[in-house]
């Protein structure tokens, strides 16, 4: 197929057009659209659940991970109108703009349809909208687990480790995904409540308390070096985490994968937790998702 060649295809009950499926978007291993859009394809059982009725917030790559890159909230020009659309706040937005038009990946046409406009990152907030468009209040708690310099994502698991002992002696349960970079996001099913934010600041900080050698809660990056920055302003409403399953831009086709707690306990070495597309695929055929307890009502915080 030459570069610029588009391809119809249907996808359930619509028909899309593909372009540019040779493109190369991670350069050292090849990888191309074609395949990007055939991951999420195939990854779409497990990856839709965490996307539904979330507003995405896409990162977009069109000449690949050597080319520029943006941020994408608003639905783009030439939107087809059977994508499921949401108009909502965007405080804070650096184009100026007071809400935007945020796509809504509730089924398998829209993922495709993204995936061909080289949305290689999907990023949702804690928060889902309701079907007249109602904001929610926030149903998962996240801890952004970010080693500073010196650090590793090995350092990271041993924090997440006793993160998941705080939680638990509060009654509740973590679930560890990597970020897909070089960290790892720790998620709580929480039932709805505005207080997450505040929960999850306090929470940081009393692990901090406890290990200050190794921990750091506070947002100056002069004190990250040596530790683990658990960042918990990923709560705030207006911020967003990738998606479970979302692929990520780095120098291969990496994925924010879940992981299994003795996965995270184990690990040896920063390798031992960089899973690309196709191994993420062949872990959801061996264990299912991992993160399917996100999918039901957590408990209340304390």
């Amino acid at each position: 197929m030459s570069g610029g060649e588009r391809v119809r295809v249907r996808v359930e009950d619509r028909e899309l057009r593909l372009s540019n499926l040779d493109k190369v978007l991670y350069p050292r291993h090849g990888f191309t659209k074609g395949e990007l859009i055939d991951y999420y394809t195939r990854i779409a059982p497990v990856l839709l659940p965490h996307l539904r009725d979330r507003p995405v917030t896409r990162k977009r790559y069109p000449d690949g991970m050597a080319g520029q890159s943006f941020f994408e909230k608003n639905a783009p020009p030439g939107t087809p109108p059977w994508v499921r659309t949401v108009n909502l706040p965007t405080p804070g937005s650096a184009k100026g703009r007071a809400s935007a038009d945020y796509v809504m990946v509730d089924d398998l046409p829209t993922l495709v349809w993204l995936a061909n406009l080289a949305a290689v990152e999907l990023h949702v907030p804690q928060w889902r909208v309701g079907p007249r468009g109602g904001v929610h209040r926030p149903d998962l708690m996240v801890f952004d687990l970010d080693p500073g310099p010196h650090t590793t994502i090995v350092d990271a698991c041993r924090v997440a480790c006793a993160l998941r002992a705080l939680l638990a002696d509060d009654g509740l349960r973590a679930y560890p995904k990597t970020s897909g970079k070089k960290g790892l996001h720790l998620y709580v099913p929480v039932r709805e409540t505005g207080r997450t934010r505040q929960y999850a600041e306090q929470a940081a900080k009393r692990l901090e308390a406890d290990a200050p050698r190794h921990v750091t809660a506070r947002m100056d990056r002069r004190l990250r070096k040596g530790k683990i920055f658990i960042d918990w302003s990923q709560n705030d409403p207006g911020k967003t985490t990738v998606a479970p399953y979302s692929m990520r831009a780095s120098g291969g086709p990496a994925v924010s994968t879940p992981l299994a707690w003795e996965e995270v306990e184990n690990c040896e070495d920063p390798a031992d937790l960089v899973f690309f597309s196709d191994q993420a695929l062949e872990r959801v055929q061996r264990h299912g998702d991992l993160m399917a307890p996100l999918l039901e009502e957590g408990p209340p915080l304390p």
